[in-house]
């Protein structure tokens, strides 16, 4: 008998239940890079994260003869449907063993959850801040994902959402640079020069993560103000912020966080650039313990392959030459070193039209897509 039901956040046994799941139901896939646990577990927890501050979440098993088969998250993001004027409830955390009926069930509980609170629409999957990643991978499965700034499932899946009446909302595609084959026109790295020559604007390099730490508010600001444009975007709150660098430090080295200013010390553009540590996450199969940590920054340190996650410049300076030194700086982050053969430029929007058609210009070539999905409820 299949049954669904919400389970309690404060039962240890029954987050446990929720969380396992989803490493059973991958266990054993190349592709498939096991998230932390305790960032799972952290996300459940509403009285510690800061997502619950200014919106709800719950969460839901499926349950067959005693045996967990499925899982989803309801979400209601308060600060998004307040700034698009929307009535959108999301879902996140959908995993599924390869039972339509299941899926349908799960579906059935998140809408109504959703229909309790006047909502009309259904999203996702949309997790609890941006770099959670977004949607459901309709192409590029043979590929390994990129660490957890993206998801990873089953070709089943995508079947699935559009059987149950979904469509699609938005389309987030990862790009791939061969760095050994990576060339910049000469315009770019002319029009570059100028823009620095100039002095309007120029490029801050981090040194430490203390130094991160102490940027972070100012970053946070020029995040909030750069993708006011974007389908997904909401501004994160101050704590918000502070909860993403903290994650983030762990695998960052400080010189691939890049910021362009204006004047001495405004932010209007940024960049981060990430090892991947995916190989080391995977040896880790979920667990951060002292030994973990250890081999993450072994990792770091010589992996071949990099990733671009956050890429932007205020829309007022658009077409002034910040853009151009932008990608100056993605291609120097790429070939500093000389130590990697392998980059990606992970979760652009296709909403980010100029950029993707700059990225395809530069060389870099579309091999994943996440699609986000939509339903009215």
């Amino acid at each position: 008998m299949l049954t669904v039901r919400q389970i309690d956040t404060t039962n240890r046994a029954d987050v446990r239940k929720f969380v396992r799941f989803h490493y059973d139901l991958y266990r054993g896939t190349p592709q498939w890079v096991p998230p932390f646990m305790r960032d799972i577990e952290f996300a459940l927890n509403k009285q510690k994260h800061p997502f619950y501050e200014h919106s709800d979440a719950d969460f839901f098993i499926a349950e067959r003869d005693g045996e967990v088969v499925g899982r989803i998250s309801a979400l209601e993001i308060k600060p998004y449907n307040k700034y698009h004027g929307k009535k959108t409830a999301s879902f996140y955390f959908f995993d599924v063993i390869e039972d339509l009926e299941v899926a349908k069930a799960l579906f059935a509980r998140v809408e109504e959850w959703a229909h309790k609170r006047g909502l009309d629409t259904l999203v996702g999957p949309k997790g609890f801040s941006a770099f959670n990643g977004y949607g459901i991978q309709i192409e590029g499965f043979e590929h390994r994902q990129m660490m957890d700034m993206m998801n990873y499932n089953f070709p089943y899946y995508p079947k699935f959402m559009e059987a149950m009446g979904f469509e699609k909302e938005v389309d987030f595609v990862s790009t791939y640079v061969h760095a050994p084959d990576y060339e910049l026109p000469e315009r770019i790295h002319r029009i570059a020069r100028r823009v620095q020559e100039r002095g309007t604007f120029r490029v801050h390099t981090f040194k430490s993560t203390r130094e991160i730490r102490r940027w972070a508010n100012k970053i946070g600001e020029t995040y909030n103000n750069t993708f006011v444009n974007n389908w997904e975007y909401y501004p994160l709150t101050e704590r918000e912020v502070k909860y993403i660098v903290d994650t983030l430090v762990l695998v960052a080295v400080p010189r691939y966080i890049k910021v362009i200013l204006h004047g001495d010390d405004e932010i209007i553009g940024f960049l981060f650039g990430f090892p991947d540590v995916s190989k080391a996450m995977q040896r880790a199969k979920g667990h951060l313990y002292p030994w973990s940590v250890a081999d993450l920054l072994i990792e770091r340190a010589r992996t071949n392959w990099i990733s671009l996650n956050g890429a932007g410049v205020l829309p007022k300076y658009h077409g002034r030459g910040a853009n151009v030194l932008l990608y100056e700086e993605m291609y120097q982050t790429v070939m500093s070193e000389n130590r990697y053969e392998h980059a990606e430029l992970t979760q652009v929007a296709e909403t980010a039209r100029q950029m993707r058609k700059d990225l395809i210009n530069i060389g870099a070539k579309e091999y994943k897509n996440h699609r986000v999905f939509r339903k009215a409820i």
